[in-house]
């Protein structure tokens, strides 16, 4: 099997700061919609780059970014894999992720 043409890290542990915020699932949603990481895109290195806008980039026209759109549907889901996992780690639910790309 080849290398994914999108790569990026998987999310650390959320800093869900406690206290009077909101309850950890939601914050941790907001978060990851958010967060921010270095991303290659059919070899072109983006650092620090917003992962989810970047993934809704991707996924409205591939060929723009050099990418299939199954390469692009492969950035998704393992966003939706990797993220869902920290959220769900939090309380949340990886349907609430899957929404935000509907």
């Amino acid at each position: 099997m080849s290398d994914p043409a999108v790569t990026f890290p998987a999310p650390a542990r959320i800093p869900y700061p406690g206290g009077c915020v909101l309850e950890p699932g939601p914050y941790a949603l907001d978060y990851l919609l958010k967060w921010r990481a270095d991303v290659t895109v059919a070899g072109t290195h983006h650092p620090d780059t917003p992962v989810y806008p970047l993934l809704r980039a991707l996924l409205a026209d591939p060929a723009a970014h050099g990418l299939s759109r199954a390469d692009a549907e492969a950035a998704r889901d393992r966003f939706l894999d990797l993220a869902g996992q920290a959220l769900s780690a939090e309380g949340g639910q990886r349907a609430w992720l899957e929404r935000e790309f509907r």
